[in-house]
Order: C-alpha cells, then structure tokens, then sequence
C-alpha cells in the first residue's frame, strides 16, 4: 500500500497539471472584490466573492491577486475610468488565469478589468434606490417643502475638522450683506463605513430639536469620488426625503450627482456653494423686505399728501357751512328771544290780572285748613287726656312693678317676690305668697 500511495506534493502537481489542461485560456469572471490589501512590492492580494441574490450570504470564494506591473495599470485605469478606487465591495468585470499552486493552492490571476462593468453596477444600484424611493412615494418629498424666507437657522451635518466645514462658516460670516447667520454642528462621519449610521445619527438628533433650525446643510469637501458611495445608499436617501426640514446637500463633487443630491430639496456642489446658497436666499429675502420698505413709505407719503390736500378742502368747506350755519342760528335765537319776551309779557299782564283772585282764594283755602286743623288738634288732646296713666289710674285700675318694670303676666312671679302695685294716689309693697 505504502508503495502506490501518494505524497502531499505531488497530488497536488496532479492536481495543478489538471487544471492548468482543462483552462488553459484566461477567463472573463463577474464577481465582488473582498479583502483588498496591497503589500510592500505593490503585489494586491483579494478575494472574489460571490453573494446569494436574496439572502445575501457568500455561496462562492476564491483567493486572487495581481501582480504589481499589472495593478500599477489597472488600478490607474480603473479610477480614470470609474472615478471610483480599486476598493472592496465593488462589482467587478476581471479577466483571470486559473491557477493551483502546491503550497498556496488555487487562486486567481488577474490580468485585465473592464471599468464599463462596474460603472454599470455602480448606475445600476443607484437607480434601484431611486426606484425604490420613488414607489415608495417620497423621491421628492424633502423638494416639496418651502424654504422659509428667513432662512438663517441652519444645521450643519460635517466633519468638524474638514476644511469645507470651515469653508462653509467662513463665507456665512463674512457675507457681503452683513447678514446674521445660527448654525450648529453635528458631528459625522463623512466617508468609509461608518459614515452611512452616522449621518442618519446626525438627522435623528436634529430632528429631536427641528423647531430650532430652518434648513440642514450634509456637506463635506473634496476626497476621492470612491468615498461617495455612503450618498447612493437607500437608507441615508430615505431619510433625508422625508426629513421635515429642507435638505441643502454640498458634498464637494461637481460631475458626481448622488442619490442623496436628488433626493435634497437643493444640491450645491460645494461647501462653499452651499453656503452661498443660503447668502442668496437670504438677500432676496431683505432686498424684498426694503422694497416693501420703501413701497410702503412711498404710499404712506402720498396717501399724507393726499389726505392733507382733502383736510385743506374740507375744513374750508367746514368753515364756510359754519360761517352759514352760525348766521342761520343767530338769526333764529334772535327771533326766539323776541318771540319769548312777547309772550313773557303777555303772561305777566295776565298773571296781574289774577293775582288778586289768586290771593283771595288762598286765603279762604287757609282759614278752613286752620279751623280743621284746630278741631283735630283739639280731639287729640281730649283722647291723651283720656288715656293718660294717671286718668285710667283714677278709674280703679292699678299698675303692679317688679323692680321697678310693669309686670304684665302672673307667670312672671315667683313665691316671695316683692311687687309694688302703683294707684292713683300712692304704691304699696306686697310679697307673693302663693
């Protein structure tokens, strides 16, 4: 047995020899590049995978890499063409040899690439997004807002330490118009991995505070149009379209549009014309205010004019009628006064005529109410007289006093009580016995 068997080594040369007889060509291979690493030589060592389409997971791998004369070629090749860095995750077009080696085993060579192919993956996603959102009903939702006419309040999602953040505030500030401008920064990743979470972070904690801003700004300066691919995802894209404030997005690439540029309510292709943008906004904005401005003074004015012109006409107006209308009046109280002094008279001489009738009659009319006056003033007296205490005393009643108070009820005494019963002529004391 130990004789036919085989050692490590030359099954694997077996192995070899099969495979470089049966592909013996170079071959066009779809797959996405894993792992991208390049050594110190230059030499680029990868892996080509190859995903499930629905759940994503890696039914295919295989080891590549290409050598450093080939990939000084291809990789400047690539990003001419594509705009987009020889990177992992890419869709990618690659003509290979098919390779076993005994001690690395099989791998892949690659000796040539096809940009077109990954420039039609990379439009292709973008338009799947688009597609998506539009179905979905809120492709331009964020472009249907209105933009406020004071738009001065603005969120800035950045990079603090990117100079097209600083160029942003930089131009904000020093605006030829003098215009006041709030912005507040939050914090983001603006390229790699992780910027796609972040700048959603950033949007989450902006819209906890929306009734404090008008606008946010996403900007980011410059970098390699292979950083862009966090703007085409769907998440950020869907995000920003149904965002409830304007989205003014600057991510600092003029031929490059996103999915997140068209989903924007505006796109600016830089910091810097981002921020100008809103300088623009905001001038239109004062110079229609100093135009009403000065409307309204100009019609203030000539409606003044106006009214003085009409105040002149009417108070002469309001003169003259007065003037009239004192004439009117004086020339009627005049002929009032003449009409009341007539009839004053007339009533005088009638009132001498009668005033001796008058006076008789009233002195008639005083001697009968002085005599029955004096008839009931006397009946009066004759009924005090009558009822006086000391007449009904007189009479044989009695008053009986208890401390010195007229007792009217016998429940009012008690045994040994002492009374005073008051006659006409005296009182005498009495004790109750029973």
């Amino acid at each position: 047995m130990a004789e036919s068997s085989l050692s490590l080594s030359e099954l694997n040369r077996y192995v070899r020899e099969a495979i470089r007889g049966s592909f013996p060509d170079t071959y066009w291979l779809r797959a996405e590049t894993s792992d991208v690493r390049r050594n110190q030589n230059g030499h680029c060592y990868l892996e080509f995978i190859e995903k499930d389409a629905v759940t994503q997971s890696i039914i295919a791998r295989a080891r590549g890499m290409i050598w450093s004369n080939t990939f000084l070629m291809l990789e400047t090749y690539f990003e001419t063409e594509t705009g987009q860095a020889f990177t992992s995750g890419l869709s990618v077009l690659v003509r290979v040899n098919v390779d076993f080696h005994e001690l690395y085993g099989y791998s892949l060579t690659v000796v040539d690439i096809d940009p077109t192919f990954t420039i039609g993956e990379m439009a292709r996603n973008r338009m799947l997004v688009l597609r998506q959102l539009e179905e979905e009903g809120v492709l331009t939702l964020n472009k249907e807002l209105l933009l406020p006419e004071l738009c001065n309040r603005i969120a800035v999602i950045s990079s603090p330490t990117a100079a097209g953040y600083e160029d942003f505030t930089d131009q904000l500030e020093k605006n030829p118009y003098g215009l006041k401008f709030y912005t507040k920064l939050f914090p983001a990743v603006m390229q790699g991995d992780r910027s796609e979470a972040s700048i959603i972070s950033a949007l989450d904690k902006i819209f906890d505070h929306k009734e404090s801003f008008d606008a946010v700004a996403i900007i980011r300066g410059g970098g390699a149009s292979s950083e862009l691919n966090c703007f085409d995802s769907y998440l950020l894209a869907t995000n920003t379209a149904q965002f409830p404030l304007p989205v003014v997005s600057g991510i600092g690439h003029e031929r490059d549009v996103t999915v997140l540029d068209i989903v924007s309510h505006t796109r600016a292709k830089t910091p810097t014309a981002t921020a100008e943008f809103f300088i623009v906004h905001l001038a239109e904005t004062l110079n229609e205010l100093l135009e009403l401005e000065e409307r309204l003074v100009s019609e203030i004015e000539g409606r003044l004019q106006q009214e003085q012109v009409e105040l002149s006409v009417l108070s002469k107006e309001i003169y003259h009628l007065s003037t009239g209308f004192v004439r009117e009046q004086t020339a009627d109280i005049r002929q009032q006064a003449f009409r009341l002094k007539y009839y004053a008279n007339r009533l005088i001489d009638s009132a001498k005529q009668d005033d001796g009738q008058r006076v008789y009659r009233m002195q008639q009319s005083l001697k009968h109410v002085l005599q029955r006056e004096k008839h009931a003033l006397s009946a009066t007296e004759q009924f005090v007289q009558m009822t006086a205490p000391e007449n009904i005393l007189k009479r044989g009643y009695t008053l009986t006093l208890k401390n010195g108070k007229i007792i009217t009820s016998a429940r009012a005494l008690n045994e040994k009580d002492r009374i005073e019963p008051l006659f006409s002529d005296g009182k005498i004391t009495s004790e109750v016995k029973k």
